[in-house]
């Protein structure tokens, strides 16, 4: 994935050492209720649609912005599916630099336009039932929000909080 200017300029200061980055991601079903994936051009893993926030973006621009740039599609956000993170979601690029992503999920809505991949960013794209989802080679991370994708019943995600506050000390 092409860094943005801002994430290439930041690189520039601190090297590959671990950047936190907003992103969003989208979920866009057809009307048979398959939900459409992407290849990464450079990985060959399948992959959700989506990138980076850039700095002063709202993440439902991005979302709208990140469609159109990789697959040429004009699309609507129509509601948030959750918010994923965590040590699932770090990526360590094959250039040496790490990243840890908070990923906000947006279902979206198609308004205009046929997907068809940039073929920089992304080589191939498809609709796909749940169980030919299960099927593909991707990240651990992708996988856990293609399947909540597939089962959402109109909650948003967020994890288990497991961090808690000391307790109190005793006087």
């Amino acid at each position: 994935m092409p860094a943005s200017p801002y994430v290439h300029d930041v690189r520039a200061h601190i090297g590959h050492g671990l950047l936190m980055l907003s992103s969003v991601t989208a979920m866009l079903f057809d009307d048979q209720h398959r939900l459409l994936v992407v290849r990464d051009a450079n990985t060959g893993k399948w992959i959700t649609l989506g990138g980076a926030v850039d700095p002063d973006e709202s993440p439902s621009d991005a979302i709208v912005r990140e469609c159109w740039e990789e697959l040429g599609l004009i699309v609507e956000p129509t509601r948030l599916m959750g918010v994923f993170g965590g040590p699932t979601f770090r990526v360590n690029y094959a250039n040496g630099d790490t990243c840890s992503y908070v990923v906000c999920m947006f279902e979206v809505r198609k308004i205009s336009g046929d997907p068809k991949p940039d073929n920089l960013e992304i080589s191939d794209v498809k609709y796909v039932t749940r169980e030919e989802m299960a099927k593909l080679h991707m990240s651990d991370a992708t996988r856990e929000m293609f399947e909540y994708a597939f089962q959402f019943d109109g909650t948003p995600y967020f994890s288990k909080v497991i961090w808690q506050p000391p307790a109190p000390s005793a006087k």
